[in-house]
């Protein structure tokens, strides 16, 4: 059963329950057939309505800082494996206090917190994030391993023997990536770091697993999986955060104005590309829209979407629908819930879109609005 367009506001964003179970079952088979951890990574995914959900199927949270560690603590109920390119002394007690696993950047952020990870109350295992200067990712912007990236430490910089107290290596180098993707990462892995593999207890493979993408070969990647725990003898984490929310919801917005410059005609819409949907203008990519061909046809009115905020580049094109577009016209973005509401803003005051859970037998759940109050409270 789809989602009853007609019974949400606009703006909102609308997370489909039954998708969201899909993805999570086949993410659990995975889990299991591979004998592996696969926790959830706030960075893609943080709606933590959802959460009750999530946890039906998996156990455990990646964050990147102190806030997402203290979400996994509330809403996951679980400690995190957290990790940050750089901790502070004003963060790192609350880290402490709601990790299990926590890795460093660099030796010399190693160096500074370790004594504290050492002295307190219980055990929390320590990895470092290592780069093994191989990735595949196109897009520089999301390219952890380019040239002179802050992210990892290089085999180079690492003498024979890790340094005392650390248990696990972190690398991160995919974004929604395959498995032969990962195939190639591991080799690279394996060819700078394997001196130090016979001595850890996990190996925290990151995030960009895109498992849920139709087409991803899941028999190859438990395959690897396996043999790479089975040869290491290793704990084996993955941390996908596009993955578990992928193609299970929308962004449903309205046209407010059509206006046409040179030939060019624009729907003015009452959602921003830039504070709403951010990745279409970083990474950059073309979203799909309910009901309109991805393409212009020839004969069709063909629109560039407009985003409602003052930023001249805020607009995405171009599609062709049916029928011409009026004023008041529902325009349904597609697979907008990863990678979305937790990097939106708030950007020239636009109002920000409200967010809720579609279930196919109980209907639609509003879970948040958003106000004046909102906006204002993020400034002073």
């Amino acid at each position: 059963m789809a989602i009853d367009l007609n019974k949400i506001p606009s703006p909102c964003y609308v997370l489909d329950e039954g998708l969201l179970r899909k993805n999570l079952e086949l993410i659990r088979g995975v889990r299991d057939a591979a004998g592996v951890d696969i926790i959830l990574a706030f960075k893609g995914f943080a709606m933590w309505s959802a959460f009750p959900i999530v946890r039906e199927y998996i156990s455990g949270a990646t964050a990147s800082g102190a806030y997402e560690a203290r979400l996994a603590v509330e809403e996951m109920k679980s400690l995190a494996h957290t990790y940050s390119p750089a901790y502070t002394e004003d963060d790192f007690d609350e880290v402490l206090e709601c990790s299990s696993h926590i890795t460093f950047n660099s030796l010399s952020q190693l160096e500074r917190f370790l004594p504290a990870v050492k002295n307190y109350s219980r055990k929390i295992s320590v990895g470092l994030r290592v780069n093994p200067e191989f990735s595949e990712v196109d897009t520089d912007l999301y390219n952890p391993c380019s040239p002179g990236t802050r992210l990892g430490i290089l085999s180079s910089q690492l003498g024979e023997e890790l340094p005392e107290g650390v248990e696990g290596l972190h690398f991160h180098t995919l974004c929604e990536s395959n498995s032969v993707d990962l195939e190639k990462t591991l080799a690279a892995f394996e060819e700078r770091f394997a001196r130090f593999l016979p001595k850890v207890k996990w190996v925290n493979m990151g995030g960009g697993h895109l498992m849920t993408r139709k087409g991803y070969d899941t028999q190859h990647l438990i395959n690897l999986l396996k043999a790479f725990r089975e040869k290491w003898d290793v704990q084996v984490i993955l941390e996908p955060g596009s993955a578990f929310a992928w193609e299970t919801g929308v962004l449903k917005s309205t046209v407010v104005d059509v206006v046409e410059n040179k030939g060019i005609r624009t729907a003015v819409l009452n959602v921003s590309f830039t504070a709403h949907m951010p990745d279409c203008l970083e990474m950059p990519y073309k979203p799909r829209i309910q009901g309109a061909h991805f393409d212009p046809v020839d004969d069709k009115p063909a629109y560039r979407m407009g985003g409602n905020s003052c930023l001249a580049g805020d607009f995405v094109g171009y599609w062709s629908f049916d029928e011409e577009l009026q004023p008041g016209d529902s325009i349904v973005f597609e697979d907008m819930i990863h990678y979305t509401m937790v990097k939106t803003t708030m950007f020239n005051g636009v109002a920000h879109p409200s967010i809720g859970i579609w279930n196919d037998e109980t209907g639609f759940r509003l879970m948040r609005e958003f106000s004046y109050s909102d906006y204002k409270q993020r400034l002073s």
